[in-house]
């Protein structure tokens, strides 16, 4: 068979591409070598509908025990009794939890896009705010953070089925337990989105909240530098409060509504490999250097927050206390869009992103959304975070000027060469 020559092209021009510049998108990470090497193996060609022992194909001894190794890795990193560690993504984690526990209809209550939230949290472009009936809170103006009173007054207000709490562009800790008390006085259940902070939560650095919230799902990627990739989870599993029952006349529990919910619920056959290389970044997770390395992506982040104020950037919320900053640039004269598509001159990526209160579109927004995670595990350090200050403030006080825009990329590029990714590669 011949090789596609244009592909393999396109992936080593990737691999050049990141090599080169400063990854600063929030959402993304660079998986171990073996992480890898684990996507691309022989369990892609088997199919596996079901569940570790449970399966409606034959020949699934193999992927049984990878999946199950998957699930039991889990479980130690956060201490809980259900994980499932089919879901393709995300939002399919969230989609299958509100599957689960929702009916069409059903007023559900979650973090306001516009302030932080994510898609799958009620968005009317979604499902989520198609299919439910969408409510929201948000975040303060005077300090942007957010504002568990106005929450428990709209939770009292609509009386949610399900309140979400978790955001993608949010860098404060969350007060779980306090969700969990307004939950309770109007009859909700609590699903915690933890993609972002999966990683800082595991090492011990924020508030954990399996002990306040019903459901947690998590994307494996971002901080917990996996592949791409969704995982759901439950402290303690509980009798289901709608007394849905078997065909025998068993009241079924939770993680089986759950199960049920993933597959045949919104998903066919669970990718094998992808699981594979789950099971791997779990190991990797629960090595020590884990939390050294969860440990200097926190303080990177603050250090960054810290130059970046120091330069008068507004940041949303005074500084971060997780992987990510937001960056308020009405101050500054320029959209987030431009910011984006500037920088990435200079070969450093982040996203536009919208701010609290922003009174620009979606496609255009106030903000840049900033994260440390790739930056980290390429290897660079608090005292690396000033001069990646000093490069982002230097294009964006002039995004017209080519000059500096190719000083700076240079400059990026040279730095770089010092922090290898992926020299087995070569």
């Amino acid at each position: 068979m011949q090789r596609d020559t244009q592909i393999f092209d396109l992936i080593k021009d990737e691999l050049h591409r990141q090599r080169r510049g400063l990854e600063l998108i929030a959402s993304e990470n660079f998986t171990s070598l073996q992480v890898m090497q684990a996507m691309g193996n022989v369990m892609t060609n088997k199919y596996a509908e079901g569940y570790p022992g449970k399966r409606y194909y034959g020949g699934c001894e193999v992927v049984d025990l990878s999946e199950q190794l998957a699930i039991d890795r889990a479980k130690e990193i956060f201490g809980v009794n259900y994980v499932n560690v089919q879901p393709h993504s995300g939002a399919q984690a969230n989609t299958a939890v509100q599957f689960a526990v929702l009916q069409p209809g059903d007023a559900i209550l979650g973090l306001d896009l516009s302030m932080g939230g994510h898609l799958t949290h009620g968005s009317p472009v979604t499902y989520s705010g198609k299919i439910y009936q969408a409510h929201h809170y948000g975040v303060r103006k005077e300090d942007g953070r957010v504002d568990y009173d106005a929450l428990e007054a709209k939770a009292k207000e609509v009386k949610p089925k399900l309140i979400i709490c978790g955001a993608s562009a949010y860098a404060r800790d969350w007060d779980y337990a306090r969700i969990r008390q307004v939950a309770d006085q109007v009859g909700a259940l609590v699903l915690a989105d933890i993609a972002h902070p999966a990683g800082l939560i595991a090492a011990g650095l924020l508030n954990s909240p399996f002990d306040h919230c019903h459901f947690v799902t998590s994307t494996t990627h971002k901080t917990l530098r996996g592949p791409r990739g969704g995982i759901i989870m439950m402290k303690h599993d509980f009798e289901n409060p709608w007394g849905i029952k078997t065909p025998k006349g068993e009241v079924r529990m939770m993680s089986a509504l759950l199960d049920l919910a993933v597959f045949p619920g919104i998903q066919g056959g669970p990718l094998e490999h992808v699981i594979a290389a789950k099971a791997v970044s779990f190991y990797e997770i629960l090595q020590p250097e884990y939390k050294t390395y969860a440990a200097r992506m926190q303080q990177n982040a603050q250090a960054l927050a810290t130059a970046f104020i120091n330069k008068g950037y507004d940041i949303v919320s005074g500084g971060t206390d997780n992987h990510l900053l937001l960056i308020d640039l009405r101050n500054k004269g320029i959209s987030g869009k431009k910011a984006e598509n500037t920088l990435v001159k200079a070969d450093i990526t982040l996203n536009k992103n919208m701010v609290p209160f922003d009174d620009k579109s979606p496609f255009i927004t106030s903000g840049i959304r900033v994260g440390v995670p790739a930056i980290t595990t390429r290897g660079l350090k608090e005292s690396d975070m000033e001069q990646v200050a000093v490069w982002l403030d230097a294009v964006l006080m002039q995004p017209d000027n080519e000059d500096i825009i190719a000083k700076v990329r240079g400059e990026v590029n040279e730095f770089m060469q010092q922090f290898p990714l992926y020299p087995e590669m070569d």
